[in-house]
């Protein structure tokens, strides 16, 4: 993915509105006036995020006589996933080598504690 793409993707994912948004069309296709009913905002604010949706490539606006249908597109957000993946491995190492670095130190502290009961334990 393009760095251009992948940021008109992420400034589009930015916005709580445009997220909701999405997330409805997951559930299948709908039209324009029934994306915009549970928000507080006027269909020509709602028909502004659907372009900047549209303009990132996460969702395609059709036409059908008077209905104007939307749909999520998902092979857009593979992009961000695969610039996603460098990120988690790179993590998932780095957690593991401070995993393995934690056992380390868990197993030298044991070590450490066996040896001083030994030493701090009194005869009568």
């Amino acid at each position: 993915m393009a760095p251009d793409r992948l940021s008109a993707t992420f400034a589009a994912l930015a916005d709580p509105t445009r997220r909701a948004i999405l997330a409805r069309l997951a559930l299948g296709e709908t039209s324009v006036s029934e994306l915009a009913e549970p928000f507080d905002i006027s269909l020509p604010a709602v028909s502004r995020h659907l372009k900047v949706l549209e303009g990132a490539g996460l969702i395609v606006r059709g036409r059908e006589a008077q209905w104007r249908p939307c749909r999520l597109e998902p092979q857009a957000l593979k992009g961000v996933d695969d610039w996603l993946e460098e990120y988690r491995r790179l993590w998932e190492q780095r957690l593991d080598r401070l995993e393995d670095y934690l056992r380390t130190l868990q197993a030298s502290e044991e070590k450490t504690e066996k040896k001083s009961d030994g030493k701090n334990v009194r005869k009568k």
